[in-house]
């Protein structure tokens, strides 16, 4: 019995040193992911139509552009590279082609969102993860509303082009300080590596004026799983490129752990649940801009007004949702779980939606969109998070990140269904479509085995309890 209270975990690790000045950088480093990938997919609100008039592109061409970044979403850190280059000649675009492949290498460099989440989220304690998590959907709201006001301040005065090249500086800083960051404790315990994951810990004990348990660290069980593979299929979340080959295998046996008897239901469940709440945030984002666009032919139905600045005016005023999005979702994931959590912002997205069936005036009609984007940011925040905690350390990465990529296939197809519908000027057929999606995404994510609220994270998948699907009780 003396010998056990003399080990400790890295879960009992940080919940004994919490969270304090040491998780803060980690916290902006990660928040910066967020932002350059928020920059970068909210300018198509805004560049789409500039190129639509200035090239004269049809509607499937401008739809294009948005399809192109979602479709080179990948989740890796070191394509950040990719994005500030390929960002940064996309403003020197000579033609239409050039911009559509230049933005899908774009994409090729973001989606690194839930690599940034993954890692950041094994510096936070059990206790309240889900609010400390939801402290990065706050750098995706800023970036938003960030990019609608450069766009407010830079379009009209210097054209798309320089707005293209402002929005890479956040991927350019998260180069800068990339030599910086910390590796995660709980990856350097699974591989080994006990004395350096004990130093991060203690670091993270002394700036945050606390102090470790006492005892020796051991990393978490691995049961279920032999020490090969329970070392090998989780990748490093910061890595460079170095083992291309044992990563990609590695890589690949993990995706493959996702449909295993244990986690397939999970894994295709949470699949359908992002794609439908993507498809939808993204839907509403687009709809706004379409319907705040001098181009639109859909007479009454427009926001748009007499001032030229309407279409800034209403995607900014639109990007305002997503902060009461995010404190709707702090303030009930912790109280009442992950699952409920989703279910409920996708029914308050449905009651918001739902009048716009019917022709409304130009206020409501931004009022209720208003309110779906609110509730839309406030599933998709809790998702993304439920997302990494239901899987294990050894697939964690893995597993979010082809969640993730499901989700971004919902934003890929989004451009081409739902902005095509409202185009064409059946906004009620693309209201119809997002109810079902999102009706159906919330049936899902309550059908999801688990709910995570409060319960520490595990390193691999236990098979000696049925009922256990990926986390301890």
């Amino acid at each position: 019995m003396d010998g056990e209270n003399l080990v400790y975990t890295v879960d009992e690790a940080l919940a004994s040193v919490g969270f304090g000045k040491f998780q803060r950088p980690v916290l902006v480093y990660a928040g910066l992911a967020f932002i350059a990938e928020a920059m970068e997919v909210m300018i198509l609100s805004f560049v789409g139509p500039a190129v639509k008039s200035q090239w004269d592109l049809s509607s499937s061409q401008e739809s294009l552009l948005s399809t192109a970044v979602f479709g080179g979403m990948k989740g890796f850190l070191g394509a950040t590279l990719l994005t500030c280059g390929a960002g940064l000649l996309s403003a020197f675009s000579p033609n239409y082609a050039y911009l559509v492949i230049l933005r899908c290498l774009v994409g090729s460099g973001l989606g690194g969102g839930s690599v940034f989440s993954s890692w950041f989220l094994e510096f936070v304690p059990a206790s309240h993860r889900g609010k400390r998590m939801l402290l990065l959907s706050w750098f995706w709201a800023f970036g938003s509303i960030f990019e609608a006001f450069l766009a407010w301040m830079v379009m009209p005065r210097l054209g798309w082009r320089w707005l293209l090249a402002a929005s890479c500086l956040p991927a350019f800083a998260l180069l800068l300080f990339y030599s910086h960051v910390p590796e995660s404790p709980r990856y350097l315990c699974m591989k080994g590596r006990i004395n350096d994951a004990y130093n991060i810990l203690e670091k993270i004990a002394l700036l945050n004026q606390s102090q470790l348990p006492p005892g020796e660290l051991v990393p978490d069980s691995t049961i279920g799983l032999d020490e090969e593979s329970a070392t090998s299929e989780y990748t490093p979340l910061l890595s460079t490129t170095e083992k291309m080959d044992l990563d990609f295998r590695s890589g690949f046996q993990s995706f493959l752990m996702l449909f295993s008897s244990k986690l397939i239901r999970t894994t295709l469940l949470l699949w359908e649940s992002l794609f439908g709440n993507v498809f939808s945030y993204y839907g509403i984002i687009l709809l706004t801009s379409e319907l705040s666009s001098g181009q639109s032919r859909c007479g009454s139905n427009l926001l748009k007004s007499e001032n030229p600045d309407s279409l800034y005016i209403n995607v900014f005023i639109s990007n305002l949702a997503e902060l009461p999005g995010i404190v709707l979702s702090a303030t009930i994931v912790d109280r009442i779980g992950r699952k409920l959590t989703v279910a409920v912002a996708f029914v308050l997205a449905g009651i918001f939606l739902l009048p716009l069936v019917y022709h409304q005036s130009a206020t409501l009609t931004m009022s209720f969109l208003f309110g779906a984007r609110m509730s839309t940011k406030a599933a998709l925040s809790v998702a993304t998070i439920y997302g990494l905690e239901l899987y294990p350390t050894s697939v964690r990465a893995t597993g979010a990140g082809a969640a993730y990529a499901a989700g971004k296939v919902g934003g890929m197809i989004c451009p081409l269904v739902a902005v095509g519908l409202v185009t064409n000027c059946q906004i009620t057929e693309a209201i119809i479509l997002f109810e079902v999606l999102m009706a159906v995404s919330a049936v899902c994510v309550m059908f999801i085995p688990v709910d995570t609220k409060g319960q520490k994270l595990c390193d691999s998948i236990d098979v000696s309890d049925s009922k256990q699907v990926v986390v301890g009780q």
